[in-house]
């Protein structure tokens, strides 16, 4: 793998989830830390630094300052805080925006060029935000959109069919979260259509794909309620896409990009799309022939999130 440098603001469970999978997986060359609360950083560095003897590759990891941004391939960005007791959807975005500008105003002063992807939550607003202030190119500025939601469809899918989840082929499209919807005319099980793999089994009926994106689209309410936060999947997620970024791979992802009129709907927000991404970012969204059911909800979750977009500017 070429020299590669990642930087991760915020380290909280998520950030940290992916810090240890890019460990684990020998991901990149340097890996930089940043916290409002440095110690943590620190403290967090040295953990990982213990466990490099087992690691695939030898890395440089520390916790850093914004100007450790200058040089970086990757800046992603974790940081964030959570919605409080009797606060709205809005009080949170108004919030996390605020904290998206401070640390993107940080990244820039630091002569940073690379590419920005966002997690925090509601992500496809935040990365909007995040492009905003950068003046970056759009390409240069992604989210992670719904590629957990689309991991956690092909799973679904995998255990229903009994088949590899490698070969489930399958996106959950539009809104990180309660807008969005699964693309099942472009769904497939190797180069099989879904619907004609649904109509061979005689255990499996149409009713059960609906179960499936329900459980998909609650499962992050579900482990909420269990264990209080998601990190492991998204980590990894996470870790795909900055695989096939520093490795430049022109992988399709359903990630959060900017609709730039390629999709019939709400044209200035971040949403989940499929597209190609390699080392310059998005190359480009990919258009799929979506039915007209699903067309009509990929334009109300861009209207939704357009709605909280002109909101938070309120």
């Amino acid at each position: 793998m070429q020299s590669s440098k990642v930087v991760i603001i915020g380290t909280g469970l998520v950030g940290m989830s992916y810090a240890y999978s890019l460990v684990n997986q020998g991901t990149v060359e340097e890996l930089v830390l940043i916290d409002i609360n440095k110690d943590k950083a620190i403290g967090e560095s040295m953990d990982l630094n213990h466990g490099l003897a087992f690691s695939p590759r030898k890395m440089k990891i520390y916790a850093g300052e914004y100007a450790d941004c200058k040089g970086a391939n990757l800046v992603v960005i974790t940081a964030g805080v959570g919605q409080k007791d009797e606060e709205t959807r809005l009080h949170l975005l108004k919030r996390n925006a605020s904290i998206m500008k401070f640390v993107v105003k940080n990244v820039m002063a630091s002569g940073f060029d690379g590419i920005f992807l966002v997690a925090t939550n509601p992500v496809d607003i935040l990365s909007y935000v995040v492009w905003k202030e950068s003046g970056l190119d759009s390409s240069k500025v992604i989210g992670s959109g719904t590629s957990l939601d689309t991991a956690r469809l092909r799973y679904e899918i995998s255990s229903m069919v009994n088949v590899s989840v490698s070969n489930v082929h399958a996106y959950i499209l539009g809104e990180h979260g309660d807008s969005e919807f699964v693309c099942w005319s472009n769904a497939f099980i190797g180069a099989k259509p879904i619907l004609d793999v649904i109509e061979d089994m005689k255990e499996i009926n149409f009713e059960d794909l609906e179960k499936i994106y329900y459980r998909v689209k609650n499962a992050a309410y579900e482990i909420i309620e269990k264990k209080n936060a998601t990190y492991y999947a998204i980590g990894l997620a996470l870790v795909k896409i900055t695989v096939a970024i520093l490795n430049n791979e022109n992988r399709i992802l359903p990630i959060s990009v900017y609709n730039d009129g390629v999709y019939n709907a709400e044209k200035d927000v971040y949403i989940g799309l499929p597209a190609v991404i390699n080392k310059n970012g998005v190359h480009h969204v990919v258009k799929l022939k979506l039915s007209e059911d699903e067309l009509v909800k990929l334009n109300n979750s861009a209207n939704i999130l357009k709605t909280h977009l002109n909101n938070m500017s309120e």
